[in-house]
């Protein structure tokens, strides 16, 4: 297999439980870039939750590609849009107020800032953290949104979530779909965004086979993206459903499953 594209989620794949990359993972992945392969950071998060890691990565000087919100978004490392795709304003204001009787929290963003109608509600902080991005506070996020996202964001109690998946499935109309990204994540984005879709659409602007890729992942929002690649591969603390969509699995992103998983394909 003439593997030239590695797409990566970030979350519970690329990095640790404490959030970071180890070394061996790192040095696996500057190799292959090296070899002439290029790399895709496949996330759900915005794209300024993705600098960091495409700078350890050196990515813009491998040619990398950033697909932010679960492909709802694809750019080169320089910030260069190749497509996007947002959901409907009026549409995103029902579904905001319908929201407003379910036990979550909502954030929403612009691809700058999130906002919110609490900074101290669930995951808030943790969610400006883990994308190095401020928040603001409105009265009402139905009321106040004057843009159209790409995405609606929800912190979820773990304990609630399916229930709450459940809730707002049964409410979204046909063109919108909602995905668990974490044990306390949902998000709500058109129906047309997922990963693999992404990881095609990178393709086809790169003129690269998708046969010639291979993915990693470790949630329900990966699974079309381990379907699409050449080699979809599912970390060890995947999901069972992950798994099954999967060709192979690797070791837990706790245990360098990457680098493991490409030296066993001989890609490095």
């Amino acid at each position: 297999m003439d593997v030239q594209i590695i797409a990566l989620d970030i979350d519970g794949t690329l990095t640790d439980d404490r959030k970071n990359i180890s070394n061996l993972t790192l040095e696996a992945l500057i190799e292959a870039e090296k070899k002439g392969i290029r790399l895709v950071l496949a996330s759900a998060r915005p794209a300024p939750g993705l600098f960091s890691i495409r700078d350890q990565l050196k990515m813009e000087q491998f040619g990398g590609i950033l697909m932010s919100y679960n492909g709802g978004r694809i750019t080169d490392c320089s910030g260069n849009t190749f497509c996007e795709i947002s959901m409907d304003l009026t549409t995103t204001r029902r579904i905001l107020r319908f929201l407003e009787e379910l036990p979550v929290t909502v954030i929403v963003d612009d691809g700058k800032m999130f906002y919110v109608t609490d900074k101290n509600g669930y995951k808030v902080e943790y969610e400006c953290k883990n994308n190095q991005m401020q928040c603001t506070e409105v009265g009402n996020l139905a009321d106040s949104l004057t843009f159209s996202p790409i995405k609606i964001l929800l912190a979820v109690d773990p304990m609630k979530i399916y229930e709450v998946q459940e809730q707002i499935r049964n409410f979204l109309p046909e063109d919108l779909t909602v995905v668990r990204t974490a044990a306390f994540y949902l998000e709500i984005f058109p129906r047309r965004i997922n990963k693999g879709q992404g990881l095609c659409d990178i393709c086809r602007i790169l003129k690269i086979d998708v046969r010639n890729s291979i993915a990693f992942g470790d949630s329900e929002n990966d699974i079309p993206m381990l379907k699409a690649a050449g080699i979809g591969i599912a970390m060890k603390n995947a999901e069972m459903d992950v798994k099954k969509a999967s060709d192979m699995s690797t070791l837990s992103n706790n245990e360098d499953g990457i680098p493991y998983a490409l030296r066993a394909l001989n890609v490095i």
